[in-house]
């Protein structure tokens, strides 16, 4: 009632093993390539006032921007410094403009 375990048998275990892990390792990469760049017309971005860049941002239509702000100094933005889009706890699963704005920016401590 009890087979031998063959040596084929436990290669094709290895070869399977070995390709999972493979595959769990690659997929947060792969998550990052996927990110799309937030348009201002998501309806999260215009909830929030995102503009893409900071020179079309209107100070009278929002009152809280100052001179100075962008998601590149702002508290939500992640990802490494230097990057021209890059990921927004405010927005997940998209990539932000760095040179961007809106009503949520926080400054960085």
């Amino acid at each position: 009632m009890n087979e031998p375990f063959s040596r084929r048998d436990a290669l094709k275990g290895f070869a399977l093993l070995v390709g999972a892990a493979a595959a769990l390792r690659a997929a947060p990469e792969s998550r990052a390539a996927e990110a799309v760049h937030l348009s201002p017309t998501d309806p999260t971005a215009v909830a929030l006032g995102y503009h893409e860049s900071v020179k079309t941002v209107n100070p009278k239509e929002f009152p809280t921007f100052q001179p100075g702000q962008s998601c590149s100094n702002c508290l939500q933005l992640q990802g490494a410094a230097g990057e021209a889009w890059r990921p927004c706890a405010l927005f997940p699963g998209k990539l932000v403009a760095a040179d961007g704005w809106c009503k949520v920016w926080a400054k960085k401590p």
